[in-house]
């Protein structure tokens, strides 16, 4: 982990469900966007679905999936993805949270949820590359920004940092058909010119700067993760971008890399 890499940047990725695979032009963009990154060393995955404290470090072994959902066809619970074990990357999260004071615990047993291998799957289909799994030890944007900052050393060791969520989330007004719920538009493009601002104020007091916040994030589990990504690239938040935009079910998957 610590010999000569290509700095990675530091992404966030708005996940989908697992019938993303089955989408006439997501799996794509995502394919194309990681055929444009360097190649990781390893991936370190930051998801939505998994929140646990103090800090918690997923299995640094192929372990299963973890299905997290239900009522979707049989397919979609055999799906694999036998990505490679990171315990050398492990260590070096657990130094880094040690250095700046920052609790941190191991499970093991602790598979990829589907915040982790759906888009994965897309993006490295060959399963080829380490990844590891941490939680979110909190949804307290501030504090998830520091953690991304403490992570940020990792890129320049070739470890690509992906906070994996969903630009908006309210299952509630999921809609099959592809209606955009105004608010949730509203919200999308508020992110989006906050983000081109490079306002990271606004952007951790989204709850109560951003419109139609409680609409577009009923929880802010799924907006969370891009503290994590923000803190990570915070010294070159000048190169940010949308990757990837637009709306899939009505909800917004605005996706942005970081240098």
């Amino acid at each position: 982990m610590t010999g000569v890499a290509e700095r990675m940047p530091a992404i966030y990725v708005s996940h989908g469900a697992p019938l993303l695979a089955d989408d006439p032009l997501w799996p794509a963009q995502l394919a194309a966007w990681s055929g444009e990154l360097p190649t990781p060393t390893a991936i370190l995955m930051i998801s939505a679905h998994w929140e646990d404290a103090p800090l918690a470090i997923g299995a640094t072994t192929r372990v299963p999936l973890i299905y997290d959902f239900y009522g979707f066809p049989d397919r979609y619970y055999r799906v694999t993805y036998p990505a490679p074990g990171a315990p050398e990357l492990a260590q070096r999260v657990r130094t880094l949270l040690h250095a700046t004071g920052t609790p941190a615990q191991d499970v093991p047993g602790r598979g990829l949820d589907h915040g982790a291998y759906v888009p994965l799957i897309e993006m490295y289909p060959d399963a080829d590359i380490p990844v590891l799994q941490i939680s979110m030890p909190t949804l307290d944007p501030r504090r998830l920004l520091d953690i991304g900052r403490t992570l940020a050393p990792l890129r320049d060791e070739g470890v690509l940092i992906v906070g994996s969520g969903f630009f908006t989330h309210n299952l509630r007004i999921l809609n099959p058909a592809g209606h955009i719920h105004s608010a949730l538009a509203e919200f999308d493009e508020w992110g989006r010119e906050a983000l081109g601002a490079q306002d990271i104020d606004v952007l951790l007091d989204f709850e109560h700067k951003a419109p139609s916040s409680r609409l577009a994030h009923p929880r802010s589990d799924h907006f969370a993760p891009l503290f994590i990504t923000l803190g990570a690239g915070l010294d070159e938040l000048d190169t940010q971008r949308s990757v990837i935009d637009g709306f899939w079910f009505g909800m917004a998957k605005r996706s942005v890399q970081i240098g």
